[in-house]
């Protein structure tokens, strides 16, 4: 037995303000998979922090991506420092602000239950009940296996990150940044052998079910009752939450809405 949890996950926001495409609708917990920005520009993260004020979660989780770097002080340094000398200082002062403010901009959100997380472990009791365990990662490999959206389909992302994956075996994997790799997957695993488990080896196909791809369904519905059983009876949930569309004009990818069982809080 546990707690029903409901979700949501974006990912690839890239400052869009997103008007009638997130549902209007209450959830326990909203997450932020990365790419809050196009050039982690001052402007851009307070329209994402305004976005995340308006989704009804009391807890919303954030965690960068490589399109963020200005929430990653020492990062933001080095980008400056191979620009030497630094033309019209007081411009880049004013489009991206001083080291610090771009996280500054989110601990003052912290009382509208915005988390920007780090590197790292974290902990949450939610308000309904339930505790939460997330490991949260704002690194993107430079050399992924990314591909043009015009290219054949091939394995993309990094091989490390599923390796430590398909160790731990988490209820639910969030991601995004492969844009065209919208969709989630109810995946089973299989009986790794070896130490290196790939998507080849670690996961069991014929009892694995895509919920929804790109491909399949481009104007895709909410989980229906059946996808929620299907889900119970798997060990993980991939999600690539991609928001962003790499058509000229397209309409942006939609949000995804699941319930998960969490285990029951326990007070000490």
């Amino acid at each position: 037995m546990g707690v029903r949890t409901i979700f949501l996950i974006i990912s690839d926001t890239h400052a869009d303000g997103l008007t009638g495409v997130l549902p209007r609708l209450p959830v326990n917990i909203a997450i932020h998979c990365g790419d809050l920005t196009e050039e982690s520009k001052i402007r851009e993260l307070q329209a994402t922090v305004d976005l995340l004020k308006s989704i009804d979660a009391p807890l919303k989780l954030v965690i960068p991506g490589n399109h963020d770097f200005t929430l990653n002080v020492p990062v933001f340094k080095s980008i400056l420092a191979e620009v030497r000398p630094l033309h019209e200082p007081e411009l880049v002062k004013r489009e991206y602000g001083d080291f610090g403010d771009a996280r500054e901009l989110f601990e003052r959100a912290a009382s509208d239950g915005i988390r920007l997380l780090d590197e790292g472990t974290h902990h949450f009791a939610l308000h309904n009940g339930a505790q939460l365990k997330v490991y949260a990662s704002p690194y993107t490999a430079s050399r992924a296996g990314d591909r043009n959206a015009k290219e054949k389909p091939q394995a993309c992302g990094y091989p490390g990150l599923f390796e430590a994956v398909a160790r731990s075996r988490p209820r639910m994997h969030c991601f995004g940044h492969i844009h065209e790799a919208w969709g989630a997957k109810l995946v089973v695993w299989g009986n790794t052998a070896g130490e290196r488990p790939s998507h080849l080896t670690a996961i069991d196909d014929d009892k694995s079910t895509s919920i929804e791809t790109l491909a399949g369904l481009r104007h895709p519905e909410w989980d229906t009752a059946e996808t929620a059983k299907r889900r119970a009876r798997c060990n993980t949930l991939f999600i690539n939450a991609g928001i962003q569309n790499l058509e000229v004009d397209g309409e942006p990818q939609l949000p995804r809405v699941v319930d998960i069982d969490l285990p029951i809080l326990v007070r000490k």
